[in-house]
């Protein structure tokens, strides 16, 4: 009886697609279709395209099928765009998406509602700015993320950038596909992608990776990129203002299924300690043993997580070790301690500021209270400011002159946006998925309701003597995990129509995950629910605990005990 693993559709998908290739092409010039077939639209997401349909249209009665869209998600690593990168996300929004752009909470850009006539000419541009959409999905190593703080004669953070750059440059893929596919010359002619040459793909072979990999880089006080919910987490450590390593964390994942019991969430475990001119080298070893040894059968179950899950990590280790072909040093003692949002203002280091904004949930738009896309568009037309996106969503304008403080609080001012300073705490740690109505997987709500739950809440805090309490707040629509909702003091996931699993008891600094405190719990009873919880921590704190700390010392039975004697809310 054969050994052989049957293959996930998906793998036969990649391997015959000509080197991600598929017949992208023809359907792209086919102008009688407005979305592309299943094996080609799972191909896109290697482009950096998701194709998805507005799901409210799908309310509206004799519709003739499905309202078709695109997701284009821009590769940026470290969070790093130019003042003329943005300027151009932002017309792109408003000449091909939906009026908005959105920051990623992996410190990417996204446009909605992208349709398929006008994908070519949305890529094209962002191409022109240096910026990518290849490489931001799909079975391939992600955005590559660290801290964005432009903190300047400092080579810290300097090596941190220059670091993560390393990492996604050796990590990209090779194949031509993606410039064959959407770019064009200057006589826009397309290249002829009838013949087909094969390039070598030295990290990815035929095959690319079972599923995605996440890798981000951190700071012990710092980590604002959220490393332990990666696949691969580096953290520096720093002596005598330099960079001596970087302690490896390796298996992090917070996707799940619910209909399968065996997938479940996972905090980085710490595997090694390498030098910094090791790291690239090791990142790509990672990267092959997952490559050759990760689950191509069951994609469920196809996240580095399990495999690490499935050998422990001593075995682990010394399978990179043999690709890498030298043995890794045991790990540094240093943990996370801390994370930073970077928001208002700071200064650069150099003589210049800058200023970080927050942008609530990462959206990007004008509505009648907050303009914060004109309020970027002016700020950065008039100052030329380089900007960088943040793993919370948030925006930090660089290089700003001192002397322009109060003209550009001035401008946003105006535009309805507060500034950090005046925001409540758990409103600056908040973030939200898109959800409804553009993701495909989503269940329920999750960034059109957010707000006004955080509304809720900071009445709730209010109410109970702690306003400025740090209460890390995560929600999404689904239990895939877009905005990190397993590890915060307080993580929402959409379980149904409206209705949400409460998770307590993980903290800011994303080192523990948090338990499942209640399960189906409509919207409006969500923050009735905490409510108790709330007051329990105040009445019983220990000196300088956290919330998130509270609850995990007190444990789930504890807590609805206290509030639910008769356990009729468990």
């Amino acid at each position: 009886m054969s050994d052989e693993v049957k293959l996930d559709k998906t793998e036969y998908v990649k391997q015959e697609s000509r080197q991600l290739r598929g017949t992208i092409a023809e359907e792209l010039a086919d102008d009688q279709l407005d979305h592309f077939s299943g094996d080609n639209a799972g191909l896109l997401k290697h482009h950096g395209l998701y194709q998805q349909d507005n799901r409210d249209a799908r309310k509206q009665k004799n519709r003739d099928g499905k309202a078709f869209m695109f997701m284009v998600r821009t590769r940026i690593p470290g969070g790093r765009v130019s003042a003329e990168a943005l300027l151009t996300e932002l017309d792109l929004c408003e000449r091909f998406g939906n009026q908005t752009l959105r920051i990623t909470s992996r410190q990417g850009l996204q446009l909605h509602g992208v349709i398929k006539d006008n994908l070519q000419e949305t890529i094209r541009e962002i191409n022109t700015t240096q910026l990518t959409t290849f490489g931001a999905c799909g079975d391939i190593e992600r955005n590559v993320m660290c801290c964005p703080a432009p903190l300047r004669n400092n080579p810290v953070r300097e090596e941190m950038q220059q670091l993560a750059d390393a990492v996604a440059e050796e990590l990209k893929p090779r194949t031509t596909a993606y410039h064959q596919i959407w770019l064009e010359d200057g006589e826009g002619n397309r290249e002829d992608v009838t013949e087909f040459t094969p390039v070598e793909e030295p990290v990815y072979g035929a095959g690319y990776l079972p599923r995605k990999f996440k890798t981000g880089v951190a700071l012990p006080e710092d980590n604002c990129v959220d490393i332990l919910t990666y696949d691969l987490g580096l953290l520096g450590i720093v002596e005598n203002d330099r960079i001596t390593g970087y302690n490896v964390f390796v298996g992090g994942g917070q996707g799940v299924t619910p209909s399968a019991a065996k997938t479940y969430v996972a905090i980085a475990q710490k595997m090694a300690f390498v030098l910094p001119e090791d790291v690239v080298a090791m990142a790509r070893a990672m990267v092959c043993v997952f490559r050759d040894h990760g689950n191509r059968g069951d994609r469920k179950t196809a996240r580095l997580k399990y495999l690490l899950a499935d050998w422990g990590i001593q075995r682990f280790k010394a399978t990179v070790e043999e690709y890498l072909g030298r043995p890794l040093d045991e790990p540094h003692p240093a943990e996370v301690t801390d994370v930073e949002d970077h928001l208002g203002w700071n200064a650069q280091g150099d003589g210049r500021d800058f200023l970080g904004i927050h942008i609530e949930n990462g959206r990007i738009q004008d509505s009648d209270t907050v303009r914060s896309k004109s309020a970027l568009r002016r700020i950065v037309e008039t100052y030329r400011t380089p900007t960088r996106m943040t793993a919370q969503q948030n925006i930090l304008l660089c290089d700003i002159e001192p002397s322009r403080r109060a003209e550009i609080d001035a401008i946003l001012s105006d535009h309805g946006l507060i500034a950090a300073e005046q925001l409540s705490t758990v409103r600056r740690h908040s973030m939200a998925c898109p959800a409804l109505p553009t993701c495909g997987l989503s269940i329920t709500e999750s960034e059109r309701v957010m707000p006004q739950l955080i509304d809720q809440l900071e009445a709730e805090l209010l109410k109970q003597g702690i306003p400025d309490e740090r209460i890390a707040v995560r929600m999404t629509g689904c239990p895939n995990g877009c905005a990190r909702p397993y590890s915060p003091d307080i993580g929402l996931v959409g379980k149904t129509v409206g209705k949400y699993t409460v998770f307590l008891g993980g903290n800011a600094q994303g080192t523990r995950l948090a338990f499942n405190f209640q399960d189906v719990v409509p919207l409006e009873e969500i923050v009735p629910r905490i409510s108790p919880v709330l007051a329990f921590f105040c009445q019983d704190r220990e000196d300088g605990e956290s919330f998130g700390d509270f609850c995990a010392r007190k444990g789930r039975d504890d807590l609805v005990a206290r509030i639910d004697p008769d356990g009729a809310g468990a």
